[in-house]
């Protein structure tokens, strides 16, 4: 159901890892997933742990989903003296090709412990379905 379009990305976000960089809007940090499907619905998790509600944005144009986070630095108050910082920072995204025989009118998002979970029906159209055959006539019929 889905199309990896970058085969590269990963060695990018290994990079970054390593090096410490964070995402910004024309480099954004990749952010890991899983996908799978669950009876008629295909479930996308994304996990961006620590960003609120309102830094995540999901656009879907035709059938390609694009999922952007951003996670800022907590306030701090000026006494306050850094001494560990590997939590990343910075803009996160991640563009996946749905398949045609998904139903994007009816996607569901939903953002619990960290975890946005969309689940995106399987299309009525892509679902299986019986044919009848008509007797003594010839033709088919599909029956629903």
């Amino acid at each position: 159901m889905l199309m990896r379009t970058d085969p590269f990305r990963e060695m990018d976000r290994i990079i970054q890892q390593l090096s410490g960089a964070s995402g910004t809007w024309s480099k954004p940090s990749v952010m890991p997933m899983d996908a799978y499907r669950d009876g008629d619905v295909y479930v996308i998790a994304f996990d961006l742990p620590g960003v609120s509600t309102e830094a995540i944005e999901i656009d879907v144009e035709r059938n390609m989903l694009t999922v952007k986070a951003e996670r800022r630095p907590t306030g701090k108050s000026d006494g306050v003296q850094m001494e560990l910082s590997e939590r990343p920072l910075g803009v996160f995204s991640r563009q996946v090709v749905l398949a045609d025989t998904l139903d994007t009118e009816h996607i569901e998002a939903d953002y619990d412990a960290g975890v946005l979970t969309l689940r995106i029906p399987i299309a009525e159209r892509a679902k299986p379905r019986k044919i009848a055959i008509a007797s003594g006539s010839g033709r088919k019929q599909i029956s629903g």
